[in-house]
Formats: structure tokens, sequence, C-alpha cells
């Protein structure tokens, strides 16, 4: 992964365990990227990393309900070419999925080389939203193990080409409540309620404490946490996609290398007339 200083500043501290020691805005004197350069910067090097095929980059979004996830993929995705970028959503795990281990489901939903893939929750609700909300019987639960096997998991991605970057978008109390009942004066928004909603945001600090906890697990240097203020959805998408614009930057900074010599015989061919 690329390390560059502006995403460095925004890396989780091992250190600080509690999110909410994390800042959920930004002060009005940071400088804040322009949005539309990254998600130019985004468009092209994406379609160099597909037409390279050598890396891959996995985006993870994480948060707490109505942090921005969604919408940050569709900011993203604004000029990135179809063929070689998809997302995918992961919710509580169904009765098949619970009966493998905990990292099955997303195995095929990994980049395959060239691609960018961004995953809306992923393998690390695992030792998050399982945490409170169990899926298998208790003793299938060993977290420090879980904790080892995501490490070891990421590692074996990195070694093989893929750049992880891991976001948790950070909302306040206030602000995640006042999105909540922003949701429920949209028609359009409210079907995505359900009963257990209610036990969620009731129990969100304690989500947010085994989060903290698990985050600071599962930080390494191959693939670090990011802990994103995202009270103001503008500028979570402006910090995201410079973060994700500077990886695709390294991962394919040129196009790959072509033959003069068939171009000619290509320009040759549809020279010539039947």
């Amino acid at each position: 992964m690329t390390d560059t200083p502006f995403s460095r500043q925004f890396h989780l501290d091992p250190a600080r365990v509690q999110l909410k020691d994390y800042p959920t805005d930004i002060d009005n004197s940071f400088e804040l990227p322009c949005l539309e350069t990254s998600l130019d910067l985004i468009g092209e090097h994406q379609r160099r990393l597909w037409a390279n095929g050598k890396h891959a980059l996995l985006l993870v979004l994480h948060g707490t309900d109505a942090s921005g996830k969604d919408s940050l993929i569709r900011t993203l995705a604004t000029y990135a070419d179809p063929a070689g970028f998809h997302a995918w959503s992961f919710s509580r795990p169904d009765a098949l999925e619970a009966r493998h281990d905990f990292l099955w489901r997303t195995v095929p939903m990994l980049p395959a080389l060239g691609q960018m893939v961004a995953f809306n929750r992923s393998y690390h609700e695992a030792v998050m939203a399982e945490r409170l909300w169990p899926v298998r019987a208790p003793e299938h639960y060993n977290w420090p193990a879980r904790y080892d096997a995501i490490r070891s998991f990421e590692s074996h991605l990195v070694q093989e080409g893929t750049t992880i970057v891991k976001i948790w978008l950070h909302l306040s109390d206030e602000e995640h409540r006042h999105r909540l009942l922003k949701r429920l004066d949209k028609p359009r928004k409210r079907w995505k309620f359900e009963s257990s909603d209610i036990d969620a945001w009731r129990r969100r600090h304690e989500y947010r404490a085994v989060a903290g906890e698990a985050m600071a697990a599962t930080h390494t240097t191959a693939a670090p946490w990011h802990i994103i203020p995202a009270n103001r959805k503008p500028v979570a998408r402006a910090l995201v996609a410079r973060i994700v614009a500077e990886q695709l930057q390294g991962l394919a900074p040129e196009y790959p290398s072509h033959d003069p010599a068939l171009l000619a015989q290509y320009a040759e061919a549809l020279k010539a007339k039947d």
C-alpha cells in the first residue's frame, strides 16, 4: 500500500482504541482536497489498472447505519469503467453463510488482478457486529483467533497483488440520529429500516466499542485502517477519494507499452480498400 502523508494523517492509532477519541469533523482551516480532481484521477488510473492487469484494489467500507457508505461508493464510481469496477454489500450472514467460515462469503467477490472492488461492510463484521449479534453458537467464537485470521488473510491478499484500503466513516451521535430521522421523512429510504435497526441504534455505543477494538487488532502496515470524519458527506467523500486516487496512481502510473510494429500493421490494414 502506498503510504502518503495525506493518508497517514487519518490512520488509526492502535493506542487509541476508543472511537470517541477521534474527530467526526475537520477543522475549517484544513485544506480539503478537490473532489472532482480526485474523481478524475480515479477514473483515469482505474482504467490503467484494468489495462495493466497486474494489481488489484479492494476498498473496505465500514461505519454505523447512515454513515454514507452507499453514496460514497456511487461517488467514487462516477468516472470508473464498469468493466473493472464492482461493488458488493454484505449484510447479516444468512443460514448458509453462517455454516461456513466467516471469510467464505466474501472470497468470490474479491477483485481479480486489474479490478477495483468496493465492499460495503465486509468480513470485518465477523469481529464487529457478531460480537453483539451472533449468528453461531458461543463455542464457535474465538475473537483473538479471528483477528489472526483476518491479519493473515489480508497479508496473503497483499502478497498476491491486492492493495487494501480500509475506511471507517466516523459519525457523531447527533449526526447519526439526524440522518436516521431524515430517512423516516423520505419514502424512498424507508425500505431500509428493519426491526433490528432499533436495537442497533440503542446499542450503538457498544458497537463502536467493539469496532474500535477490532480495528486496532487488524490494523497493519500492509492494510491500515483510516478513520474518516464523516459528519459532513462532502468532506468524507473528498477525503476518501483522495486516498483512493493516490493508491491507484501508485498501482498503475502508466498504460501498458504498445507494439509500434503491430500498430503500423493495423493502420495499414484500415487504409486498404477491399
